[in-house]
């Protein structure tokens, strides 16, 4: 956990580096963003998600039109994560605009929103930058056996107020739109890098529902 926060931190410190952020206002956005993401019904959505979320942005940085706009859209697309909320996507894209007004062009904060908002339903998008951002919060699919597993427990955590047996029909119902999906992601890149195995693990993941 303690490297998570250190990773968090660091990301942070590059990302306001980057945009000339004024170190005051970089600290309050900072502690909020830390506050948030450390909340107690938070088991996936948490320091540890967003920290992986970077990792695959720096291996696709250097194909993006504003790499700035889907980083900042990456910090704040779960700061606000109430599983029993359907608002979250829009209450984190509101809290970031006024967390960040004075930060950032008002066009461009106003597409991170539209970003942000975008990774409720993950709809298809012709919008390339979009396209990547869509995959990275994704990309989660695709991860080793051991950490998908986890991934499973924590989500199951964050609905714990769920009955067990219409999480399991919901949950079913979720991945089996990934799995149906002709392509689960949009980007040639995570397509090559990321669809094969997120298929493998859904496929293993409904055969252990069933049982």
């Amino acid at each position: 956990m303690q490297d998570n926060l250190k990773q968090f931190q660091q990301y942070w410190d590059e990302f306001s580096r980057r945009c000339a952020f004024p170190a005051a206002h970089s600290v309050i956005i900072f502690q909020q963003l830390l506050k948030a993401y450390s909340e107690p019904q938070r088991h996936y959505h948490n320091v540890l998600h967003i920290v992986e979320c970077l990792k695959h942005l720096d291996e696709i940085r250097h194909l993006l039109q504003d790499a700035q706009g889907v980083e900042l859209a990456l910090w704040f697309h779960d700061v606000v994560y109430n599983p029993q909320s359907v608002q979250n996507e829009d209450d984190s894209a509101l809290l970031m605009l006024q967390l960040c007004a004075d930060l950032h062009p008002a066009k461009q904060l106003s597409k991170v929103a539209n970003w942000v908002r975008a990774t409720r339903l993950h709809s298809a998008t012709d919008e390339s930058d979009l396209q990547y951002l869509l995959d990275i919060d994704l990309a989660i699919l695709a991860t080793d056996e051991m950490r998908f597993n986890e991934y499973e427990v924590q989500i199951r955590k964050e609905y714990a107020w769920v009955d067990a047996t219409l999480y399991d029909v919901k949950r079913v119902e979720v991945l089996n739109n990934f799995y149906r999906a002709e392509m689960l992601f949009q980007t040639v890149y995570f397509q090559q890098k990321c669809e094969s195995k997120a298929k493998q693990n859904l496929a293993k993941t409904l055969i252990l529902y069933k049982k």
